[in-house]
């Protein structure tokens, strides 16, 4: 059996969702779970999310010395490692280019207004790095102020990052990002919105554990 097996088919898995729905074309985009507290296991770089098969991830840890794979991590694979290396208890990262979500991250506008009740339970503000340069220091280094307090960030001129407690979590929240800049976009043509007031935000952020339960299974 290949080392790590099942997580690798979620990871292909999760890699053709992203394609499948637009959310990546090309080469674009990464994908990285925790397998133990010090390895990760990424997607290499230059291969389409589409065709994305078990055989083609790289074990990493988190220095990024490459411990099993006959290709090369993902040229992003230093945002990765260094969020799993600020926040132990995230176990994935998903990185994409959606397109309304990448629109907005170059337009450098981050999707705060309180307009959509899930957003508020769930992810919060998404905010805007700095512009950094692909595939250097610069890429961690301005997501790092976020890392902490978010769960999701635009990257500026680049497009859309989440993280979380598990590989489908992390997907979701992505998911979440685009969805969000989608109704934003529409509101936006529309002429504008109305806030949810920033009780009501309080109140529904103090759902947040109910919410998590009904998440969960049902005691029996």
């Amino acid at each position: 059996m290949e080392l790590y097996e099942s997580i690798r088919n979620e990871i292909c898995e999760v890699c053709h969702l992203l394609y499948e729905r637009g959310y990546v074309v090309s080469n674009d985009g990464n994908v990285s779970v925790r397998v133990e507290p010090d390895k990760v296991l990424i997607t290499p770089s230059g291969v389409g999310k589409g065709r994305m098969t078990p055989d083609m991830l790289v074990l990493c840890d988190l220095q990024g010395n490459v411990l099993a794979g006959t290709r090369y991590p993902s040229s992003e694979s230093k945002m990765h490692l260094m969020i799993y290396r600020e926040r132990s208890d995230v176990m994935s990262v998903v990185h994409a280019h959606p397109p309304l979500s990448t629109a907005f991250s170059i337009c450098r506008r981050p999707l705060k207004e309180r307009y959509l009740a899930e957003m508020i339970v769930g992810l919060g503000e998404i905010p805007v790095t700095e512009f950094a340069m692909l595939s250097t220091d610069e890429v961690p280094d301005s997501v790092r102020p976020f890392v902490q307090d978010h769960s999701a960030v635009l990257l500026a001129n680049h497009g859309a990052l989440a993280w979380g407690p598990s590989l489908w979590s992390a997907f979701d929240r992505l998911e979440v990002v685009e969805q969000t800049a989608k109704v934003f976009y529409y509101v936006d043509r529309i002429g504008g919105g109305v806030e949810i007031t920033q009780e009501q935000a309080d109140t529904l952020r103090s759902m947040t554990g109910f919410y998590q339960k009904l998440a969960g299974k049902r005691d029996t």
